[in-house]
C-alpha cells in the first residue's frame, strides 16, 4: 500500500474523495443522458414532421459506428460532448421514419409508440433504481451480455436478407433481455468505479435505451398492432 494511505485518517480521506468522484460521475452521466434523450427526441420529431425517408440500414450502421468511434476517441476532451450529441441526434433522426411507419400502417400506431416509450422509461428507471439502491455488483454479467449482443447482432444482420418474422421476434426479445441486463451492468459499473468516464457511461446507457425502445416497439407491433389493411 502507498505510504501516504497507511494511516486511518489518510484512508478515510481517500475513501471520501473516491466517493465524491464516483457521485460526480453518476450525476454528470444522468444529466448528460437526460440532455441527449431530449435532443434525440427533438431530432426524431424533426424527422417525423419533415417526413424524412427511411435511411438505408447500412448507412445507419456506418453513421452509428463512425460516430461511436469518434465519441470514444474524444471522450476525454470537450469535443466528446459535441460528438455524443452528434451520435444521439443522428440515432434520434433514424427513429423518426420508423415512428411514421408505425403510425401510418397501424390504426393504433400512436398508442404502440407511446406504450413502447412509457415501458422503456419505466424499465430503465426501475432497473437503475434497483442497481443504485442495492449497490450490487453486476460485473459478472459482462461476458454473457457481450456474447449475447454479438449473437443477436449477427442474427439481425442475417434477417436483413432472410426477412423472417419469427427471427425478427426472437432478435427483438433477445435485445430486450440483453439491454435490461446491460442497464444493470453499466449502472453497477458507475457505482463501483468500473466506469469513470461519464461520456462513455452516457453513450452506453443511451444505446441500451435506444435498443430497448426499438425492440419493444417491434414486439408490440407484432402482437398488438392493428393493421390498417385489415
Amino acid at each position: 500500500m502507498n505510504q501516504d494511505l497507511q494511516t486511518p485518517q489518510a484512508q478515510a480521506a481517500y475513501g471520501r474523495t473516491s466517493v465524491l468522484a464516483t457521485n460526480s460521475v453518476i450525476r454528470n452521466t444522468y444529466i448528460l443522458l437526460a440532455l441527449t434523450l431530449i435532443f434525440s427526441a427533438a431530432t426524431a420529431g424533426f424527422a417525423m414532421i419533415t417526413r424524412a425517408p427511411m435511411l438505408n440500414v447500412w448507412l445507419v450502421m456506418i453513421g452509428y459506428f463512425g460516430l461511436m468511434f469518434m465519441t470514444r476517441a474524444l471522450r476525454n476532451s470537450a469535443w466528446g460532448i459535441l460528438s455524443i450529441f452528434a451520435l444521439t441526434g443522428f440515432m434520434g433522426y433514424t427513429i423518426g421514419p420508423v415512428l411514421n411507419l408505425y403510425i401510418a400502417n397501424f390504426s393504433n400506431g400512436s398508442e404502440l409508440v407511446l406504450y413502447a416509450a412509457g415501458s422503456t422509461g419505466a424499465i430503465f428507471l426501475a432497473l437503475s433504481a434497483y442497481a443504485l439502491s442495492t449497490r450490487r455488483d453486476f460485473s459478472y454479467l459482462g461476458g454473457f451480455i457481450t456474447a449475447g449482443i454479438l449473437v443477436a447482432f449477427i442474427a439481425a444482420i442475417a434477417n436483413i436478407f432472410l426477412h423472417m418474422a419469427g427471427l425478427a421476434l426472437v432478435v427483438s426479445s433477445m435485445f430486450v433481455l440483453l439491454m435490461c441486463g446491460y442497464i444493470l451492468y453499466q449502472t453497477s459499473a458507475l457505482i463501483n468505479g468500473g466506469e469513470t468516464n461519464y461520456i462513455m457511461a452516457t453513450v452506453s446507457l443511451y444505446v441500451a435505451i435506444y435498443n430497448l425502445f426499438m425492440s419493444l416497439l417491434q414486439i408490440l407491433g407484432i402482437f398488438g398492432g392493428n393493421s390498417r389493411s385489415r
